[in-house]
């Protein structure tokens, strides 16, 4: 695991906190010393999520449970004043923004303009957003995809990723609001919740324990480029410092079959029985892979959990859930 980076103390505050990667991203800055406030409306997230970090930032963490869309976020952040914010609300499963890309937008876009102008309210240095590298970039026409790659998004979820990149570089522009943009994989980890359709390592780890069939839509020789949420978090870390005015591709370089990652869990969960393959979805990006070399530049980021020992922590986290259930 990368040992936090040492440096002064700053507030942060964090849209989404109580996810799975927002929670994991709080533990890590008051494990480094910074000070964190927690904007989540629980739509999602958790605050069984932040149990860690309750206990260990006494005085230094500040949990506020409020909705990214609200007027609200901007007098909050203003109040108080953070230094670097970290923007990673957004809806938690893409199928279900499909379904809805009115809701979808509202918080995606507008939720991330209301966190832009909170940070520009309150003063701060440093603007980090959470995008998707799995769908800005659209279908792949060569692989691994680099940043300079045309956004051609299949998905309303990646329109939206790709319309909040050009807000950020007007608010650079404009305002002198720096930013960094990491282009997330198909992050997977501990506290990943099962039942959101996002998180296929999740439900595989859920449906394997329970001895349920796991589903695979279509033949499963889509790929994926899977990246552990610590590695991730990670990134976030460094992106406070580093990284202005970039998009930054955050994953492992490498494809990964479902009918491959299903093997991998499989054999971590030590039990086996055949998926069973359901009708694709017709809007599925086919083959998805990041080439992460430009956040190991500007970062000094690289990835180091392989796939099977993530496999084995998220199994391993699915054990310890569901003895305590």
């Amino acid at each position: 695991m990368s040992l936090p980076i040492k440096g002064a103390p700053y507030r942060a505050l964090v849209t989404g906190g109580a996810g799975f990667i927002g929670s994991t991203l709080v533990d890590r800055l008051l494990n480094e010393g910074h000070t964190v406030d927690v904007v989540d409306n629980l739509s999602t997230g958790s605050l069984a999520n932040l149990g860690e970090a309750r206990a260990m930032g006494a005085g230094r963490f500040q949990f506020h449970q409020l909705d990214v869309c609200s007027a609200d976020l901007v007098d909050l952040m203003a109040r108080r004043k953070p230094e670097v914010v970290f923007h990673l609300a957004a809806p938690a499963d893409i199928h279900v923004s499909a379904a809805d890309p009115v809701a979808d937008a509202a918080v995606n876009i507008l939720g991330s303009l209301r966190a832009l102008e909170g940070a520009r309210a309150a003063g701060a240095r440093k603007f980090v957003f959470a995008s998707s590298g799995g769908s800005i970039y659209g279908e792949a026409e060569k692989l691994p995809l680099a940043e300079a790659t045309p956004q051609r998004p299949l998905s309303t979820y990646g329109v939206a990723k790709k319309a909040v990149g050009d807000y950020l570089y007007a608010y650079r522009e404009v305002h002198g609001l720096e930013y960094t943009s990491l282009a997330l994989a198909n992050v997977y980890g501990p506290r990943q919740d099962p039942r959101s359709q996002g998180g296929v390592v999740a439900i595989f780890a859920a449906r394997l324990l329970s001895g349920e069939p796991c589903l695979i839509c279509g033949d499963g020789k889509q790929t994926r480029d899977y990246v552990f949420v610590d590695d991730v978090v990670d990134a976030f870390s460094r992106s406070a410092e580093r990284g202005s005015g970039l998009l930054c591709n955050i994953g492992t370089g490498v494809e990964t079959t479902v009918n491959e990652l299903y093997t991998i869990m499989a054999r971590a969960a030590g039990v086996y029985q055949a998926p069973i393959h359901i009708q694709a979805r017709p809007t599925e990006v086919g083959r998805n892979c990041l080439d992460p070399r430009r956040a190991a530049i500007h970062l000094g980021w690289k990835p180091w959990t392989s796939l099977d020992k993530g496999a084995a922590a998220v199994i391993e986290w699915s054990r310890r859930v569901a003895a305590t259930r």
